[in-house]
């Protein structure tokens, strides 16, 4: 992790959804073929491979449940499936090897002919806005806790899709939708996983409904309510803001979404990987659940809302004191390794067995800015980029 580099350039994606999918093939080609390459080597992809079966045609299997997929993607999220289709053309590579790589969990899924609930790593954000930000403004912060093999895919880009609002995001290389960003008019969104257990209507990954929604919303309501009536696959925790300085969670099942507020005139929220709602718990996982040996072993025998729930409670013991919090403040909230100071799988700071933090990010809405830092939040080096600007980062301690 010591070897990752401070900054990234933005890919800079403009035109029609298909022109934008080509510019960003074109440019990450290199990347897009090692995380192909790399699904040999993933044990989350393996796993559900028969014993009978040999690895290239259990990948070209894959491959062709991907491109069926798409028929349905096409309908739900048009501008998707063209943008997907622009990565293959631009990359050189199959449209069924990128679209594997885009729906993987609804590959599984249907590989396994059960419904996925895939190990879903881990990830941790703060909000805050008004007397909670020293500077008055919001700000959005949060860790991406992935495998750590993953992170030489990681990818800023920004998007300008013709006749709608541009804006800078945080991604992967092969991937059309988003995880994290801020557009034009400063809504501001990052991306947790949860853990949902209720069956999908969709195929429309939680990343490209994100994308949807900085492409055609200005506000926490707007994106709020676009996300929610849009078919999708997967479960999530979205945090919110924009220029207005308005905050919300949106917690996402596959069939359900419910938007927290802070509580009273209280200008801060938090979350992990671990629904907060009643109407979402009623779709969450069992707490007692573990995993089995269809998990990656590092991981069976383990709660997968252990770590969540122990993130969960170290946060709110840490925002606590009402201080207000400016952005170095938040950066070593996330930095935490816990009461005893040693890093593990439960901490903010995550150095576990499976999954590490891999990017630490700071979203700006009113400055349209996103500050990111590849690597453990303890060891960041953040660099600041702006849209509009990414050609030029400012590099910052």
């Amino acid at each position: 992790m010591s070897s990752e580099p401070a900054s990234r350039t933005p890919v800079l994606c403009a035109g029609s959804h298909r022109e934008m999918g080509v510019a960003q093939g074109k440019a990450l080609a290199g990347r897009i073929a090692a995380a192909r390459d790399l699904l040999a080597r993933l044990d989350a992809f393996r796993i559900p491979q028969p014993w009978w079966l040999p690895y290239p045609l259990y990948l070209r299997l894959a491959q062709r449940r991907a491109r069926r997929l798409l028929g349905r993607l096409a309908a739900e999220t048009p501008e998707a499936a063209e943008r997907l289709e622009g990565i293959a053309a631009g990359s050189g590579l199959p449209l069924g090897a990128i679209a594997l790589l885009n729906l993987m969990e609804a590959v599984l899924s249907s590989l396994s002919e059960v419904t996925a609930v895939p190990p879903s790593a881990a990830c941790s954000a703060v909000a805050v806005t008004g007397e909670r930000s020293s500077t008055g403004e919001p700000i959005l912060a949060r860790n991406f806790d992935y495998l750590p093999v993953t992170s030489p895919f990681y990818t800023l880009r920004e998007s300008r899709p013709e006749g709608e609002f541009a804006s800078i995001e945080f991604t992967a290389a092969p991937l059309a939708g988003a995880i994290d960003g801020v557009n034009e008019h400063g809504l501001a969104v990052t991306y947790d996983y949860a853990f949902a257990r209720d069956l999908p209507p969709g195929r429309t990954p939680i990343s490209m409904a994100i994308a949807r929604a900085l492409a055609t919303c200005r506000t926490v309501e707007e994106a709020a309510r676009a996300i929610r009536e849009h078919p999708r696959w997967g479960g999530g925790l979205l945090m919110l803001a924009d220029a207005g300085g308005d905050i919300a969670s949106l917690e996402l099942a596959n069939t359900r979404a419910e938007l927290r507020r802070p509580p009273g005139a209280e200008g801060i929220l938090h979350h992990t990987n671990c629904y907060l709602t009643p109407a979402l718990r009623e779709v969450e996982i069992d707490g007692a659940a573990v995993y089995t040996d269809r998990a990656p072993s590092p991981l069976v025998g383990t709660r997968p809302l252990e770590s969540p729930e122990m993130r969960d409670a170290r946060l709110a013991e840490l925002l606590s004191d009402r201080r207000s919090l400016d952005a170095a403040r938040l950066a070593a909230v996330l930095a935490d390794h816990g009461p005893s100071g040693v890093p593990g799988d439960n901490t903010l700071c995550m150095h576990g067995c499976y999954w590490s933090t891999t990017a630490t990010l700071l979203l700006f809405p009113r400055s349209q800015r996103i500050r990111v830092s590849f690597g453990p939040a303890c060891q960041a080096r953040f660099v600041d980029h702006v849209l509009g600007q990414a050609a030029a980062p400012v590099a910052r301690r």
